[in-house]
């Protein structure tokens, strides 16, 4: 019969959470413990935890500059089992990174192996590369063993590692950093330590020195793989005083010449973090979907250094314009973000300035200073007690040598009988035989006088902030000197420069550049002959035509064309029907009305005015850049109702201070060119009174160098002396001198 089972307990009364608190307590959890454990540097040293517990366990490994290799295998099992309890790739991932000469711009990690490469190559697994730690390296760890920093356990409490290191570089600025937290992130760029080392000695000099300042120090990032920033000088400050921003890179190129009148573009240096194979297959992709325009192909060349070929699609290309739509289109332009976001006292989590970031790691060089002071002033205590006891030992010695020999507990009776320590008489029973002879008297009286000289100078120099100072100061004069811009590791990778501005007109940038004459007939017959042809009075018209309009310019210059109803037309040279016969009507290539004549036809300049004039009389000035169309319909400009016309579009030249107005009636005035108001539309201001008729003619000219016409004969005549011509707009003006042309017109 089967014994009957006892009733189990009743179960423990359970506590009803509510699910969003459980949710935001243990969520909240997880955040702090990835802000402070794994995403955001300390401030002090620069270093993520991982990258602080790799350079610890090197440092147990003994794996110094000078010292043996060491499989990366072994630093990342002796990191993994004792300090950082994640995944083994992670831990080699961050190891990798330290070594990378492209991607740490000062690598603590000096390796042995294939590393990867900045094609973006992954690195040989950790069995086999091998590693051992830089002299930057030995920098951050400098002074450990002397208490300058607190120690906490591990994560299973069985050894201890440092909250962080001492950091005699600086390495948060140096290196960078780049992070992503719950709700934050970091983003440092790179800097040149011997910019950052002559900040930080102007801040301790300056304590009050503002960003403006420092950035005369730390001009910009100086990133590993070089490059150009663009980025203007303000923008810059802005981002170090905010600790926001970013900075626009650019690659470094060259043109470099080819035989018969060919070249190409030569890349060297690509931005920071872009992959050289993955920038290359995405150039390929947009040619392939024919994106770049102005590209014919790219190739890498590259062995150690980069070397990237971009060919034209033509040799008449402008190569800052196949650069500029390359910078648009591709990586070859990358923009860097600046967020200093980072863990303040290895706690706090905030956005830091470039002048609190210096302030923090100075201060951090100041408590290193005094703890290792303290430290070392307790070993020379402790040295001095010891010393002490030997002296009196030396004194006493047949009584010293007495009590060891006949008493059964020397120790206590060494302490009674000479009033010794603890510590004082240990040390005299562990004293050697060989030690009792008199030079080894000298030899301690010698080492407790150093001693004592040498706590005197540690105790002035804890009581002194000025002196503290002064010792930082060499300590990062030292630094700068050893990464100064001399050396091949500290000279300044990347450089600064303005981006030029450049309009990219990609049909105008196919367009070879050749030499034409535009010539348009009175009834509005327009072809481009080839070269400048400087005698047109052989060219053929059709019967009842002729010459009306000759233009010399390129077939990558646009032609502006002004007809009687006030619109601007914009033509292509590179379109104009060919010299051949008599050319086609210009309606062809623009919708101008039947009714409507051709008033002028001439080369758009970029910069330059116009001083535009109607049948009746009214004009005003207008700049080309505001007459420019972008459809065949034109652009209205000088608003005109029939039977007024638009009459008269004249150059105006930029140094032009009076306007001459002549009407049919021949009567001329001249006024100021201030009385005409400069628009972009309009119908413009009365610019002179008639009683019969309407204008003639308008030109604007400088009054100091005289008003110009052509007489029917085609010689040129300068009146200077024009006082009697000279009024106000709006007048009705008098007969001109005499010479004047009989059609009332300038030109």
């Amino acid at each position: 019969m089967k014994k009957p089972v006892p009733p189990t307990s009743p179960p423990a009364a359970t506590e009803n959470i509510e699910l969003q608190a459980a949710l935001e307590e243990r969520y909240l959890a997880y955040a702090l413990s990835t802000i402070m454990h794994r995403a955001l540097p300390d401030v002090r040293d620069g270093l993520k935890p991982v990258h602080r517990r790799l350079l610890h366990v090197m440092r147990i490994l003994k794996l110094d500059p000078n010292t043996a290799f060491k499989k990366c295998a072994k630093i990342v099992g002796d990191v993994m089992g004792s300090f950082h309890p994640h995944g083994d790739q992670s831990i080699y991932d961050a190891l990798v990174r330290l070594a990378q000469d492209f991607s740490a711009r000062y690598p603590l990690v000096d390796g042995q192996g294939n590393f990867g490469n900045i094609d973006g190559d992954s690195a040989a697994a950790y069995r086999y590369t091998e590693a051992r730690m830089t002299d930057v390296a030995r920098l951050l760890l400098q002074d450990l063993e002397d208490d300058t920093v607190d120690f906490r356990p591990n994560y299973d409490g069985t050894v201890e590692e440092p909250v962080v290191l001492p950091g005699a570089f600086p390495n948060l600025l140096a290196n960078g950093s780049t992070g992503i937290a719950v709700g934050m992130a970091t983003s440092i760029p790179p800097h040149n330590a011997a910019e950052l080392c002559d900040a930080a000695l102007h801040l301790i000099k300056f304590p009050n020195a503002g960003v403006d300042k420092l950035t005369q120090f730390v001009i910009g990032p100086d990133f590993p793989t070089g490059g150009i920033i663009i980025d203007k000088r303000d923008d810059i400050i802005e981002a170090y005083r905010t600790g926001k921003g970013s900075f626009r890179v650019r690659c470094r190129w060259e043109k470099e010449e080819l035989a018969r009148g060919g070249w190409q573009i030569v890349i060297t240096e690509i931005p920071y973090l872009v992959q050289k194979s993955r920038l290359i297959e995405r150039m390929a992709e947009l040619l392939n979907d024919k994106k770049l325009t102005l590209l014919g192909d790219v190739r890498d060349e590259s062995a150690e250094d980069v070397r990237v070929v971009l060919e034209p699609k033509t040799r008449n290309i402008d190569p800052e314009v196949l650069m500029e739509q390359m910078f648009r289109n591709t990586e070859l332009e990358a923009r860097i973000p600046l967020n200093m976001n980072v863990l303040s006292g290895g706690k706090i989590p905030r956005v830091m300035s470039l002048r609190d970031v210096l302030r923090e790691w100075l201060d951090h060089r100041k408590e290193v200073l005094q703890r290792k002071t303290n430290f070392r002033l307790k070993e020379i205590a402790r040295r001095l007690e010891i010393l002490g006891g030997y002296l009196i030992a030396y004194l006493n010695l047949d009584e010293v040598i007495r009590i060891i020999r006949e008493e059964d507990e020397p120790k206590p009776s060494l302490m009674r009988a000479f009033k010794l320590s603890d510590n004082q008489a240990e040390a005299i029973l562990n004293m050697r035989l060989r030690a009792l002879r008199k030079l080894e008297e000298m030899e301690i009286r010698t080492e407790h006088d150093k001693l004592e000289a040498e706590q005197g100078d540690l105790k002035a120099l804890l009581q002194s902030d000025d002196r503290q100072w002064n010792t930082i100061s060499d300590d990062i004069k030292a630094v700068k000197e050893t990464y100064s811009k001399k050396t091949k590791l500290g000279a300044r990778r990347t450089d600064f420069a303005e981006a030029p501005v450049i309009e990219v007109d990609l049909d105008q940038a196919m367009i070879e550049k050749e030499p034409v004459t535009v010539v348009c007939s009175e009834k509005g017959w327009i072809r481009a002959l080839k070269g400048h042809v400087e005698d047109v009075s052989t060219l053929a018209y059709k019967d009842g035509d002729r010459e009306k309009f000759v233009v010399k310019a390129s077939t990558t210059d646009k032609i502006m064309l002004f007809s009687s109803s006030g619109k601007f037309f914009t033509l292509d040279a590179n379109k104009m029907p060919g010299g051949r016969g008599h050319g086609e009507p210009v309606r062809l290539l623009a919708d101008i009305d039947a009714a409507d004549t051709i008033v002028a036809l001439f080369m758009y300049q970029a910069g330059t005015k116009r001083l535009l004039a109607s049948t009746d009389g009214d004009g005003f000035i207008v700049a080309e850049d505001e007459c420019l169309a972008n459809t065949r319909k034109g652009k209205q400009v000088l608003n005109v109702k029939a039977p007024i016309e638009a009459l008269v579009c004249a150059r105006y030249p930029s140094d032009a201070d009076h306007i001459a107005s002549v009407g049919d009636n021949r009567k001329l005035i001249i006024f100021k060119s201030s009385e005409l108001p400069e628009m972009a539309r309009g119908k413009g201001v009365r610019m002179q009174k008639f009683k019969d008729g309407g204008l003639s003619d308008a030109c604007a000219f400088k009054l100091s160098e005289g008003l110009t016409w052509h007489d029917s004969s085609g010689r040129n005549w300068t009146v200077t002396d024009l006082a009697e011509w000279i009024g106000e707009r709006a007048q009705a003006g008098r007969l001109p001198p005499k010479g004047f042309p009989k059609n009332n017109k300038f030109s």
